[in-house]
């Protein structure tokens, strides 16, 4: 036999194996892990969705959506956050009147192929609302998934690369003595991260807390209607933040990270001229430096400075952040993941961005509830371009209501060592603190400022 003939009848032989009848393969070993696993599976019922609950709650005056999945198997259920606080009811009224008859009776290992069919199931999509509702259903499936498996999320998507998540923790004050005095608090609890915001005096202030007293002859007066306590003016604010961390850098000195927080309502010139003043002072990032309608910008931002850049609180869609990803625009994303459907895309957008060189910082604010965080943390732990965790810890009300919240020990974030995000609602505690459904106790106004003449200024 030639070559040419030897070849042709391995050929014949390989292919002719992929087709052979079952009873020709039958004395083929079966590999003792694939055995372990059909004897496991054999006549075993599929687990399935028996109901899904919205839970409503406000621990510590914070309006909060926790979904709650129950299965087939008795006392095995799943938690997800849902939380659209400026929303929260429409986000209800999703989840219990659309989502769930068409989820109940799934499969809930078939986390992925739920996603995908609840995506477009109303065939209009995206946006807040539907991406909120089918988060608080995700996250809940991941729970149940790493509690079947028996070991905690982080294991289930990989095991860890890290022992913790960094955090940073939220110093701001009406005086640049007020911030100084709540960043070495941070500092003596162990925090390496400090994000910075200061009130410009006589204007708004997002995370200021309050409103700085106006200097003696502050030019201009409100015209028109408009509340003073919504008034806020962007030149005077890009002025002032630079002062700040210069200030913050003679007192604190250069081993804590500083971060600050746009909030997008500066120009596209404003955002190059903010972005150059700060580089002296070293930036761990400036975070949303221009509103999400003017990614484009971010292009000529990005050939202007070297203070890294963080942004996507506000984004839903992937049309909003890949370019940003692909063409290395930003340093760190900064994505609500229930603003996006929950950790299933939040994982496919985590290994996006390590192709990158683009590091995670998920939004984690106060709304963000315990479950989110744990959700969070379990992919920061198994994500290898990790950044940063937004977050210093859970009010006492909060952590009595989600039992097992992540604990924050000297500046980290850490998991619990149980199965799933290792979160459980107490239900009746929950319900002690009641949802209220807007004013005077919920301002539906909260994201509002205005210019002097009275224009509504974009976050």
């Amino acid at each position: 036999m030639n070559r040419r003939e030897a070849l042709s009848s391995l050929s014949f032989a390989g292919g002719a194996a992929l087709f052979a009848p079952t009873s020709l393969l039958a004395d083929v070993p079966t590999p003792k892990w694939d055995s372990g696993y059909a004897q496991a599976v054999a006549g075993t019922a599929a687990v399935k969705i028996r109901d899904i609950k919205t839970i409503l709650t406000a621990p510590n005056g914070i309006r909060l959506v926790i979904v709650k999945v129950e299965t087939t198997e008795p006392g095995l259920v799943g938690w997800g956050c849902a939380t659209f606080t400026q929303r929260a009811l429409v986000v209800q009224t999703a989840v219990e009147q659309y989502l769930k008859p068409f989820l109940i009776g799934r499969n809930v290992d078939e986390i992925e192929d739920i996603w995908q069919s609840s995506y477009v199931s109303s065939y209009w999509r995206n946006g807040p609302v539907l991406f909120n509702a089918m988060s608080g259903v995700d996250i809940a499936l991941w729970d149940i998934k790493a509690k079947r498996a028996g070991m905690p999320l982080y294991q289930l998507l990989g095991g860890k690369v890290r022992h913790g998540a960094d955090c940073y923790f939220h110093a701001s004050g009406s005086s640049f003595s007020e911030v100084e005095e709540n960043a070495r608090r941070a500092m003596e609890q162990g925090f390496r991260h400090v994000r910075a915001q200061v009130a410009t005096p006589g204007y708004a202030g997002y995370g200021a807390r309050r409103p700085a007293p106006a200097p003696s002859g502050t030019p201009g007066e409100v015209i028109g209607p408009t509340n003073p306590g919504e008034i806020w003016e962007s030149a005077p604010y890009v002025r002032m933040v630079p002062k700040l961390f210069e200030y913050l850098r003679v007192k604190l000195g250069d081993e804590v990270e500083l971060l600050h927080d746009v909030h997008e309502r500066v120009t596209l010139n404003q955002a190059i001229n903010l972005c150059k003043a700060l580089e002296p002072y070293r930036l761990f990032f400036l975070e949303d430096p221009l509103a999400p309608e003017d990614d484009d910008h971010f292009r000529l931002l990005r050939q202007q400075t070297s203070t890294p850049l963080a942004m996507g609180e506000l984004f839903n869609t992937q049309h909003e952040y890949v370019p940003l990803i692909k063409e290395r625009l930003i340093d760190f994303i900064r994505i609500h993941i229930s603003q996006i459907g929950g950790l299933s895309p939040a994982r496919k957008v985590a290994a996006l961005s390590e192709f990158f060189g683009v590091r995670t910082a998920w939004h984690g604010p106060g709304d963000a509830s315990p479950v989110a965080h744990a959700a969070q943390l379990a992919l920061e732990l198994t994500s290898y371009n990790f950044g940063i965790h937004e977050g210093s810890g859970f009010p006492k009300e909060t952590q009595e209501v989600f039992v097992g919240c992540p604990e924050v020990k000297n500046g980290y974030m850490l998991a619990r060592e149980k199965p799933g995000l290792g979160i459980e609602v107490d239900e009746k505690l929950a319900a002690k603190f009641p949802f209220t459904a807007g004013p005077p106790n919920f301002d539906y106004s909260w994201g509002t400022m205005r210019r002097r003449d009275g224009t509504v200024i974009r976050p």
